[in-house]
């Protein structure tokens, strides 16, 4: 087994800056030879990364918020791979995570998996199957963050309508007719399709269908 290395992660291959949307690799691995040939990998194949020795330097470094994944072994010193992945998902870092094994079980599998691991791939691995995983996790990631994005902006134009505009929207997200949503709110049908008005231009919504797949896409309870 490798020795200790200093508790700081490995020196970026780039000296300028990079991107924000630019893609990066995350390499977890105490077998300081496995994790530079896999970031000569990475390098070879135009792909950005970081490389740390243990969990523990992960967990304590800053991460650039940049798209991208973790590479990780299973079984290192302190902290496994596994428990680094139950850590992060406690601390609601989505970064989706590809286990590297030398001595991997199915259970292990099973259980890295249904925790929402990309892949579980053993030492030695082909090249080529490890570079499709990790772009695998990279573009889930892209989409998740897309997703996340979307969100934060629906909610932020949530907060726009009024407590009656939000009534009306749950009612239409529902699929009551003007009239029904009049007699429940004890409204006219003219003040429901002005409501429903400001709904469809705040929300940038062109629509009902649209309406309907937003409501659908806003966390529980959407209009608290």
């Amino acid at each position: 087994m490798s020795a200790v290395r200093p508790q700081q992660p490995d020196h970026p291959r780039r000296t300028s800056p990079a991107p924000a949307e630019r893609p990066l690799a995350i390499l977890v691995d105490d077998d300081d030879a496995l994790r530079e040939a896999v970031r000569e990998l990475l390098d070879s194949a135009g792909l950005d990364s970081l490389g740390f020795g243990s969990t523990q330097v992960l967990m304590e470094a800053a991460l650039p918020d940049r798209p991208g994944c973790l590479v990780v072994d299973v079984r290192m010193p302190g902290l496994s791979g596994l428990d680094l992945q139950r850590r992060l998902a406690e601390r609601g870092e989505t970064r989706p995570i590809i286990f590297l094994t030398g001595h991997g079980d199915i259970p292990m599998s099973v259980q890295a998996m249904k925790a929402g691991a990309i892949d579980f791939l053993t030492k030695p691995f082909r090249d080529q199957t490890l570079l499709d995983a990790i772009a695998a996790g990279i573009e889930r990631d892209i989409a998740e963050r897309a997703r996340a994005s979307k969100l934060k902006e629906n909610l932020r134009r949530l907060a726009l309508l009024t407590p009656r505009e939000r009534q009306v929207f749950r009612q239409v997200a529902a699929g009551r007719l003007n009239k029904q949503i009049a007699f429940d709110l004890g409204i006219s049908e003219i003040t429901v399709k002005l409501h429903r008005g400001n709904v469809m231009r705040k929300m940038e919504l062109r629509s009902i269908g649209d309406l309907v797949r937003l409501w659908e896409s806003l966390p529980e309870p959407p209009l608290s």
